[in-house]
Formats: C-alpha cells, structure tokens, sequence
C-alpha cells in the first residue's frame, strides 16, 4: 500500500521556522520526485516545491517561497524535508507531499500519490 505521511507543521510566529517532513512508503522511493503543495482555506492548491528523483540534484521552489524553503530528500529513510525559514502569516495552509513517477514535476495533475496533509499556521 502507498502512502505519504506529512508531519512537523503547527502554530509558528511570523519570522520563525518549521521543518516539515515526508515519509513514504509502498513504492520505489528512487524513481519517485516529490513535491511540496499547500492549499489555504478558499483558495486553490498550489505548488510550493519539488525535487527530482534518485539523487534530488534538481529543486524548483514556488516564486512565493523562493529564498525561504530548502527541499531535501533521504533516500535511505524514504523521507523528503521541507526546510521553511522567515515563515509570513499568508503561508498559513495545509502542506501535502505528493510523489510522481518521472524526474521533476511541477503540474498538479501529474501527480500520482497524496499525503493527508499537515497544517501550518503562523501568526502575526
């Protein structure tokens, strides 16, 4: 059975940091890229960032989050990170990992397998 299980997100202040974590299992870790999304209440889900598969040379980070997110992915603990500093109150969402079965994706709609999510809130 494939599953993705987000963990790390909770309340922060505006400025402060929070390490979000990606655990999967269930399928072929390696081949998969994984990405970052988040959906704030009323609006639509959006990319944040993503890493390619096997080695994660490769990152695309969110215009919205560029210079404030680190993506990292351990291989041999099935685990992708999302590093986020200088958090801002309209980062405030629910954080889904999502895994696809190519070396990068951006696109929503290419992704194969969602985590339940985990909320983030930040306050001013």
């Amino acid at each position: 059975e494939v599953q993705l299980v987000e963990s790390g997100g909770g309340l922060v202040q505006a400025g402060g940091s929070l390490r979000l974590s990606c655990a999967a299992s269930g399928f072929t870790f390696d081949d998969y890229a994984i990405g970052w999304f988040r959906q704030a209440p009323g609006k639509e889900r959006e990319g944040v960032s993503c890493i390619s598969s096997g080695d994660g040379a490769i990152t695309y980070d969110a215009d919205s989050v560029k210079g404030r997110v680190t993506i990292s992915r351990d291989n041999a603990k099935n685990t992708v990170y999302l590093q986020m500093n200088s958090l801002k109150p309209e980062d405030t969402a629910v954080y889904y990992c999502a895994a696809v079965r190519s070396r990068l994706a951006t696109l929503i709609p290419l992704y194969d397998y969602w985590g339940q999510g985990t909320q983030v809130t930040v306050s001013a």
